[in-house]
């Protein structure tokens, strides 16, 4: 006589880490004029240009700017359009 089967329950723990939101940095260089710069943000992101005199400011005075956040492509597409411009530009994940 077979013995009964004996359905066995496995529990699994993961650890499980947000995925952080990637971001876009444009720093800071001694080449693209502030108004330029503000005008890339205009056209290619659609900022109004409050926003991107700002984030243009924050580029000036500080070296550097979050100008978009969202997934790693999204973030990659967005440097390399930076670059496409010829701004400074890196991604990383969101601190």
């Amino acid at each position: 006589m077979a013995p009964p089967e004996v359905e066995k329950v496995v529990e699994e723990s993961f650890d499980v880490e947000v995925d952080k939101p990637w971001v876009t940095i444009v720093w800071n260089d001694p080449v693209n004029l502030m108004s330029y710069v503000s005008w890339v943000f205009q056209t290619y992101f659609g900022y109004s240009k409050e926003k991107a005199e700002q984030l243009m400011m924050a580029v000036h005075t500080e070296g550097r700017a979050v100008v978009s956040q969202g997934t790693r492509e999204r973030m990659e597409t967005d440097t390399a359009a930076m670059h496409g411009y010829s701004l400074w530009a890196t991604f990383q994940k969101d601190e």
